[in-house]
């Protein structure tokens, strides 16, 4: 039989039951900086964000439990946090399943939508976690085709330990150790953080499936960045401006955003007085009748190149074409462009020359009149905003095209297979065309408003 606590005893239990939970919660505070976010026993301090997803707790472990008929479902920090490093453990348990860690994660409380920056937990064949991607708002930032031995990381059915350094502008990712994904980028400063259960839609085949987050830990003053092994590519949508990581690496910009510094026309040796402008930290070739290179002409860079890793951001306008080149040597003396290899670019849906070549092999990103890109729509950025371009030609020849970056096409330069697509091309007519020692970047004047800014590049050896 249970007897009732006199007032005043009840206040003193209560008193020493809280100041037991005070205690419990200074002690998640370790002495090297780092603070539990998670005490293996409650969920106090999370609340379910988006979705219905059940999660509960087992073995020291948030579980996350899949549902039918329900939006992704994010277990979320009632606090926010801006600089931060986070650490904690995940696994997930059938390759169907997918989940993420949202980073500095935004709330659209109006329509219950979280979005934001998320850290990819992918145990599908893509194998993309670690990637970074901007959830309900701007898709992928950085998806591992740009870091491909990162892809190995995740192992499935075991736990894998996450790290992620949300400091000033940069994100950065490792899954196991491994470096994945560094991304510069300045839309959110502060957020909270979310443990992702994914949507699985009306299939009930796959609901009830489990995905665990254990150790969750996080440092938010007197941060030690930890070093990212030089050689990965960064992405940034940060205009003209390099990251210290990057200056390291052998980065440089081909643009800064002020002047025409490093560039020339085509066609001599200043840069032209008209029709290519810079505002705003934006370079733009001006609208005139559409023809190839009449007009203002095209520009190259000063310097040339061998092998080397290309970036550019590009954009757009309605029914517009316009091309980056390289391995433009100036030798050839041509009445409209310069000749070089040329990454596309184009308003596929709009401009004829999309419907000209073989079978595609003039859309955008391909490498002109020679091989298609192959690239998906949910990849390629809407005609008006920006897109992110990018060739990669390695010491030994061989060539990638990537666009928003997702590989879209590779070759060996100088190679047969190359020889007989130039043989059938426009370009058979040009003595070993493409395959000069070295030439320069070129910036195409094809009669249409066409805009470009974030140009850098690195040499490779």
């Amino acid at each position: 039989m249970f007897k009732k606590l006199s007032f005043p005893l009840t206040l003193v239990l209560s008193g020493i039951i809280c100041f037991s939970c005070e205690q419990k919660k200074e002690s998640t505070a370790t002495a090297d900086g780092w603070t539990s976010l998670f005490d293996g026993e409650s969920l106090e301090g999370w609340k379910a964000l988006g979705g219905e997803a059940e999660f509960v707790i087992e073995d020291d472990a948030i579980v996350g439990i899949s549902k039918v008929n329900t939006p992704n479902t994010f277990l979320s920090t009632e606090k926010v946090f801006s600089d931060y490093i986070l650490e904690l453990d995940l696994k997930i348990e059938d390759e169907t399943s997918n989940s993420g860690v949202m980073t500095r994660g935004q709330y659209n409380a109006e329509k219950n939508r979280v979005f934001g920056y998320q850290v990819e937990a992918d145990p599908k064949e893509r194998a993309w976690s670690g990637g970074i991607y901007d959830e309900a708002r701007r898709g992928w930032l950085y998806p591992l085709s740009l870091n491909p031995e990162a892809r190995k990381a995740f192992k499935l059915g075991e736990y894998n330990h996450y790290r992620i350094e949300a400091i000033g502008n940069e994100i950065k990712t490792w899954v196991n150790g491994q470096p994945v994904a560094y991304v510069m980028d300045d839309m959110d400063s502060q957020g909270f953080i979310g443990l992702q259960v994914h949507s699985i839609g009306s299939n009930p085949d796959h609901a009830g499936r489990k995905t665990y987050f254990k150790n969750i830990k996080i440092q938010t003053e007197n941060l030690q960045p930890k070093a990212f092994e030089k050689g990965h590519y960064v992405v940034s949508t940060v205009d003209n401006k390099l990251t210290e990581y990057e200056k390291e690496d052998g980065w440089k910009l081909l643009f800064n955003g002020s002047s025409n510094e490093g560039w020339r026309s085509a066609n001599g040796e200043e840069f032209p007085s008209k029709g290519w402008s810079i505002s705003d930290g934006v370079l733009s070739i001006a609208e005139s009748d559409g023809s190839e290179s009449q007009s203002y002409g095209d520009i190259v860079t000063k310097d040339t190149y061998s092998a080397f890793d290309l970036s550019f951001q590009f954009k757009l306008t309605e029914g517009a074409n316009s091309g980056v080149k390289y391995f433009v040597t100036l030798d050839e003396k041509t009445s409209g462009s310069a000749i070089g290899l040329e990454y596309q670019i184009l308003d596929d849906e709009r401009h004829p020359d999309a419907k000209k070549g073989k079978d595609g092999n003039r859309t955008l990103s391909s490498l002109y009149d020679l091989i298609t890109a192959d690239k998906q729509p949910r990849f390629t950025k809407k005609i008006g905003e920006w897109n992110q371009g990018r060739v990669v030609v390695y010491p030994n020849n061989h060539v990638e095209h990537y666009l928003n970056g997702i590989k879209v096409l590779e070759y060996e330069r100088g190679s047969k297979e190359y020889r007989d697509l130039v043989a059938g091309s426009k370009y058979a007519k040009w003595e070993d065309f493409g395959e000069a020692e070295e030439g320069h970047i070129l910036l195409q004047d094809h009669g249409n408003l066409v805009s470009f800014k974030s140009i850098k590049i690195k040499e490779l050896k």
